[in-house]
């Protein structure tokens, strides 16, 4: 068991980003045996860890650093400039070594100090009973979308369930070792397929008390249940959920530059051979295309870095809870980036025509890939425009986004 409890001195930038750049790259190069696999390859996991991503945001107690926004989200991009898929896992490597931070101290010493990477599902679908020992809990489900449970030791896994010490039922996700899971390889999608993001089953699972991150508290402001041991600490000076998914509009700008900066390229030397042989940078339908997808790439990248900035604000500023419209603006932000980077992918691949439809190209992956993002809860279009609506207008958002 290797002991991480350790402080350490911090990666600087530069040198996160060449990391980055290097495990994007190494991605890259597996890109398309991953997708046909439906998982990356150990070795492209070994090189993340070797990284050390996945301690980033942790307490410095615990192995981690002051991590600026900025920089977190410049490691996300930079990873999917090469692989879509490996920057989602990046980025989720590095969030889901922060819920630990809020369990009592013998569930973060155990889980921190083992070294082991976690993965989690935050949908509420397992049903929960209180263990006869007057502590713990049983728990039993299954769990789709299990982003890294491939490669992951610890699992986290919602409910919604009366806590012992609490007053009514509550969102908590219940954290169990991938021993006492069985994974279902169920993953054969469209899009991101090289995330492994395969079901989880649990039947009757036990989990010790300081086994349960209680994210309904921590939503509303909680820190640990021993306190604030680390002042300082950005987890424990922002809105957890508005930094938790703060990484996806990241993942999307990351892809779509790719596929924005390879229509650059392909503009300036691209002949249509059925339109007399003409250069596509010479014509004005080229030229304007080019330059209202710029444009449109430059408005979205320019919201997923305002998201960015607002998290920062947020840890320097102590804010914790955000109020109704601010949180429902941030979820049509994600909503918003996401939708139309995927729209935005599927115009560029249109218009590269048929040579951009071979899987070598690396074009059609990324396009899939887009899609497959915006599809996820946390960001989808319609609720979120729903919700930020409504929140202008002074009525609740989103129960939960």
């Amino acid at each position: 068991m290797k002991d991480t409890n350790v402080l350490k001195k911090p990666i600087e930038r530069e040198e996160l980003l060449r990391r980055a750049k290097e495990l994007g790259e190494l991605a890259e190069e597996h890109s398309l045996q991953s997708d046909k696999d439906g998982k990356l390859p150990d070795i492209v996991i070994e090189k993340m860890k070797e990284a050390e991503f996945h301690t980033l945001h942790r307490p410095k107690a615990y192995g981690g650093q002051d991590l600026d926004m900025k920089t977190f989200g410049e490691i996300i991009r930079t990873v999917a400039y090469h692989s879509v898929p490996a920057a989602w896992i990046t980025y989720f490597g590095i969030i889901h070594e922060t819920w630990p931070s809020f369990l009592p101290k013998e569930g973060r010493d155990e889980l921190f100090g083992r070294g082991e990477l976690m993965a989690d599902v935050f949908a509420p679908v397992g049903e929960v009973e209180d263990a006869d020992d007057g502590d713990g809990y049983i728990v039993s489900g299954t769990w789709n979308f299990c982003s890294g449970v491939l490669w992951c030791d610890w699992i986290a896994l919602g409910a919604i369930h009366k806590m012992r010490d609490g007053e009514e039922p509550e969102l908590s996700l219940f954290i169990v070792h991938k021993d006492d899971a069985e994974i279902i390889e169920n993953w054969d999608t469209l899009g991101l397929r090289g995330t492994g993001s395969n079901a989880v089953k649990l039947d009757r699972a036990y989990v010790p008390s300081h086994y349960v991150f209680p994210i309904s508290r921590v939503v509303q402001g909680a820190t640990a249940p021993d306190g604030n041991y680390e002042e300082d600490y950005k987890l424990f000076n922002v809105p957890y959920l508005a930094y938790f998914l703060s990484g996806f509009a990241q993942v999307s700008i990351g892809g779509l530059t790719r596929l924005v900066d390879d229509y650059t390229n392909k503009t300036k030397s691209r002949v249509r051979i059925y339109n007399n042989k003409k250069n596509e940078k010479d014509g004005s339908s080229g030229q304007r295309t080019l330059g209202e997808i710029t444009m449109e790439y430059n408005a979205l990248k320019n919201i997923a870095d305002e998201i960015l900035e607002k998290v920062e604000g947020y840890s320097q500023n102590g804010t914790r809870v955000l109020d109704e419209e601010e949180r429902e603006k941030l979820f049509a932000m994600r909503g918003y980036v996401a939708k139309n980077s995927a729209e935005l992918a599927t115009r560029i691949i249109i218009n590269l025509g048929g040579n951009a439809l071979y899987r070598e190209g690396q074009s059609e992956r990324f396009v899939r890939d887009l899609i497959a993002v915006a599809s996820h809860p946390t960001h989808l279009y319609e609720d979120a425009m729903v919700g930020y609506g409504k929140s202008i207008l002074g009525f609740d958002g989103h129960p939960m986004w």
